[in-house]
């Protein structure tokens, strides 16, 4: 498994505009967890960065950085 690295303030907002560009999703105006929801629906996942306690999606590159505890299915 690739070890991934908590993210946090600028680092982790330049990911998700990062990640938005490669989605032609517009950045301008848009707040960082707005912003990560927006990669998230574009990508298919629910939009559910740092609005659930709980968490079992094991491949949301968000995960860390979200804060969620995870669970198993």
């Amino acid at each position: 498994m690739k070890k991934v690295k908590l993210l946090k303030g600028s680092p982790l907002f330049a990911l998700a505009r990062s990640k938005a560009g490669q989605l032609d999703i517009e950045t301008r105006g848009l707040k960082m967890a707005e912003l990560i929801h927006a990669v998230q629906l574009k990508e298919g996942h629910q939009d559910c960065f740092t609005r659930q306690e709980t968490c079992s999606e094991r491949d949301c590159c968000w995960q860390l950085s979200c804060g969620a505890k995870m669970v198993n299915d």
